[in-house]
């Protein structure tokens, strides 16, 4: 039988309409969030990676197969501009006729503002922060009243954590964070890592759900199924990840960039400091010097670095000192893409975490 026929035949004996039915064509920027939206469209559909694996978001170039994903696409998911700030012109030229959901926007995420300094409070007021941020007192860290037991993944609205803290208010580390050459954050005040929250990732299978229902109705319910077995599984684990961590609860930690602290909320295991901003970039002598006199004085236990960044950093901040490491990967680097690969990035944070500590 030739190849044609073969193709007729089996054409007819397909259910009617199947035949013309086009799945859409969905671009997701980094690969947790690629798992996020491939866990909500199996057995529908399989979303383009923008970012390579093992890549830094920070700073990307567009290979010529992602950029025709981007033009090609009826959806586009990205964290934030904050997160791929290369990908802004991208969005807005090349997926000229897509629906784009910047999930860091979209109303009932936790959203947390930059922490500037090398050095962090316990007491989670510097942490605090979310959507609606309005009668939010920055000024005063002191919120040691922040319940994270009991957070309902819908529940984030009635959070009520202070859009106000952004670069102008005043901060102690101004004169360090200058010298780290990153002279404030024009894409805004939040820390973009926010795919860490798990709480969040529950909350963005729905909102990847809404609007993939929303361009392909014909498949709308397997999208709501999808998303609500994805939060179940999300529940297990979060169930998972606290027993793994408390063991080591109240010991502490340094990271390389200030990318955790959505985890951190998440779990109650929060870190000592950062060895460098959020975005990544090189830390001064001065923060450098600081991380380092907060080793010797919390008796911290374990300093933890990532795949893609220099380690001669890190060995610069444990020079005489003697705690432990580990490699923290945000983004499964090693990991294989699709809908497993979220949950896995998560525990591994936890298994990581538990192992160093």
């Amino acid at each position: 039988m030739s190849r044609n026929l073969f193709s007729l035949l089996l054409t007819a004996m397909m259910p009617a309409g199947a035949a013309l039915a086009e799945m859409p064509r969905v671009a997701v920027d980094i690969a947790p969030v690629h798992s996020l939206v491939s866990r909500v469209m199996a057995g529908v559909g399989t979303p383009s990676l923008i970012v390579s694996p093992g890549a830094s978001p920070h700073e990307y170039s567009l290979r010529p197969s992602q950029a025709r994903a981007l033009q090609d696409s009826d959806v586009v998911f990205w964290v934030s501009r904050g997160m791929t700030p290369w990908l802004k012109d991208g969005v807005e030229t090349l997926a000229t006729n897509a629906a784009v959901v910047e999930l860091l926007e979209t109303e009932g995420t936790l959203r947390l503002p930059f922490r500037q300094n090398a050095l962090f409070s316990h007491d989670h007021g510097e942490e605090a922060g979310h959507d609606d941020h309005k009668d939010h007192d920055h000024d005063e860290h002191d919120h040691e009243d922040h319940d994270h037991e009991g957070h309902d993944h819908k529940d984030h609205a009635d959070h009520d954590h202070g859009e106000d803290h952004a670069h102008d208010e005043k901060h102690d580390d101004h004169e360090d964070h200058a010298e780290d050459g990153h002279h404030g954050h024009a894409h805004g005040s939040e820390d973009p890592h926010a795919w860490l929250s798990i709480d969040n990732g529950a909350h963005w299978l729905d909102v990847i759900a809404a609007q993939l229902s929303d361009v392909d109705p014909e498949n709308a319910e397997a999208y709501q199924a999808n998303a609500q077995e994805g939060q179940a599984e999300l529940a297990a684990l979060e169930t998972e990840i606290s027993g793994l961590l408390e063991p080591v609860r109240g010991r502490n930690f340094i990271v390389f960039h200030d990318a955790y602290q959505y985890f951190e909320n998440s779990f109650e295991l929060p870190a000592s400091g950062a060895i460098s901003l959020s975005d990544a970039s090189d830390p001064s002598p001065a923060r450098i010097a600081q991380v380092q006199a907060r080793v010797a004085e919390q008796n911290v236990t374990c300093v933890l670095s990532e795949p893609q960044f220099n380690p001669g950093i890190i060995q610069a901040v444990m020079e005489g000192a003697k705690v432990n490491t580990g490699v923290l990967d945000p983004l499964g680097a090693d990991l294989e893409p699709g809908a497993a690969l979220y949950p896995e990035v998560l525990r591994n944070l936890a298994r990581t975490l538990a192992g160093c500590l």
